[in-house]
């Protein structure tokens, strides 16, 4: 009664104010439950319309006031504040982001690929192939090494078996009796001749097609169009004086014009379009639908009170639990989806590989989801956005060209989420080199990590918590001992 004589003129005690303060400092942390929220429902509205105290402007009615509105100050300062703040806090993290994607492409090629030089021909036009794709050698394209052919037993099927154990990238290979077939050519006038079986360039798309399509193909073509365009002047100049270049011009004039070509095999091709929405922008998609459950979880315990009545121990292994399951069900119906646009899975592993992708897109939604649910404890849901931006950046920055021609700083992507999935991926559906237990390795220890970080970051937020609980009781005790 002494202090409700001391604030005359107002409606509740001192105690009241106190307690309905402290509900809504604490609401967004740890939940409320029926009665609190009906408790503090008398200083929300009031608060949301002035953007100031409950007392300031209690004449403004809801909705009726214009954003210019003199009495609006404050709560037009308040709007202004955030949204600049908040502009320029997406503009540093635009820049500072951002340009780890833009410096992953920035000046790729930084480094060569490894390719070779097989000669099985031994003569005039292996010597000619081999010093003229030699001297293309470039730091930043193709750097090319010639490998004596009895290192390869198996002939040309070896190589090829090798490019796809990732010996090499590429191989361009010189094949046995080219020589003595085109001289055998040129005396008999053949017009059956064909130049393109003089050499066989060996590669294997599905590894990378980005490197495939915008480096090796382009480099191969652009060096042996020169070899074979020297060699033909060269030979041309010295059958001009011979008997028999009326009869090859007549029959046969491709043995002047073109007598050395060459033919791409794509050993592994990159032959499912719709895969590319599986191998990189579905990683993408992968882990905003994580992100998803991430926040759905947030909202689920503040909703339900479980943030606040729960126990340290039992919350984490609620949080822990439920994005186990939900994460299990979710990359079924995802794996389901690229069925449905006839993805095939069975040309490595037969029907298994459904079983197998959908258990990878399991174990990548869990190392991708995992991280977020970490972070958004210590971040809040107001920071956890520019984590997933910076998550999404810097896994699909390694993911477009070989981390082997990017600058030495991306050499962090073998162990990124995005990586190991990439490359699992291609291995079920292109039958690539087979990784999976390394990928699914790398995956499963980021889960472990998440599951060591995530108890860690809980109970810290909750120390933190609980003390300012305690902070805040201290008046009430004071007001009840006076």
């Amino acid at each position: 009664m002494a202090e409700s004589k001391k604030l005359k003129g107002v409606d509740v005690d001192t105690r009241s104010v106190h307690s309905e303060y402290s509900t809504n400092q604490h609401a967004d942390d740890f939940g409320s439950d029926h009665t609190e929220s009906t408790r503090t429902t008398s200083l929300q509205p009031q608060r949301l319309f002035t953007g100031a105290s409950s007392s300031e402007h209690e004449h403004i009615a809801p909705f009726s006031a214009s954003f210019t509105d003199r009495n609006l100050a404050v709560a037009r300062m308040i709007y202004l504040r955030v949204l600049i703040g908040g502009t320029i806090a997406i503009t540093v993290a635009m820049f500072s982001i951002f340009s780890i994607y833009w410096g992953a492409l920035w000046k790729s090629p930084a480094h060569s690929l490894h390719g070779w030089i097989v000669d099985f021909d031994g003569s005039t036009i292996g010597n000619v192939v081999s010093q003229g794709v030699s001297a293309s050698s470039s730091p930043k394209g193709i750097t090319w090494e010639v490998v004596p052919p009895s290192a390869f037993p198996g002939g040309s099927s070896e190589i090829a078996a090798k490019l796809v154990d990732e010996k090499a990238w590429v191989a361009v290979v010189i094949n046995s009796g080219v020589t003595d077939a085109l001289n055998s050519a040129v005396r008999s006038a053949d017009a059956s001749y064909n130049g393109s079986t003089a050499v066989t360039v060996f590669g294997v798309e599905a590894r990378n097609e980005n490197a495939f399509r915008l480096i090796i193909r382009p480099t191969v073509q652009s060096v042996l169009e020169s070899v074979s365009e020297r060699f033909a002047q060269q030979q041309a100049q010295e059958l001009a004086s011979s008997l028999i270049v009326q009869a090859i011009l007549s029959n046969a004039p491709q043995i002047i014009t073109r007598p050395i070509g060459y033919t791409i095999t794509n050993i592994r091709p990159f032959d499912i379009p719709v895969a590319t929405a599986i191998t990189f922008v579905g990683l993408i998609y992968l882990t905003i639908l994580s992100f998803f459950i991430v926040m759905m979880g947030v909202s689920a315990r503040e909703m339900s009170g479980l943030e606040r009545h729960l126990t340290t121990g039992s919350l984490i292994r609620v949080r822990i639990a439920s994005t186990f399951i939900a994460y299990f069900f979710l990359s079924l119906f995802y794996s389901c989806l690229s069925v449905g646009f006839q993805v095939d899975f069975d040309r490595r592993f037969g029907r298994a590989g459904f079983v197998i992708f959908w258990m990878l897109s399991y174990v990548a939604m869990l190392a991708l989801g995992l991280a977020l649910e970490a972070m958004v404890t210590l971040l809040t849901a107001r920071g956890i956005p520019f984590f997933l931006l910076l998550w999404i950046i810097t896994n699909v920055s390694v993911c477009f060209f070989p981390i082997e021609i990017q600058p030495r700083i991306y050499h962090y992507g073998y162990g990124t989420p995005f990586y190991n999935v990439n490359r699992a991926i291609r291995t079920i559906l292109f039958s690539t080199k087979d990784n999976l237990g390394l990928n699914f390795g790398v995956l499963l220890a980021w889960v472990v990590i998440s599951c060591i970080t995530l108890p860690l970051f809980q109970w810290f937020m909750r120390r933190k918590h609980m003390s300012e609980i305690n902070r805040s009781s201290e008046p009430d005790e004071k007001v009840r001992d006076d």
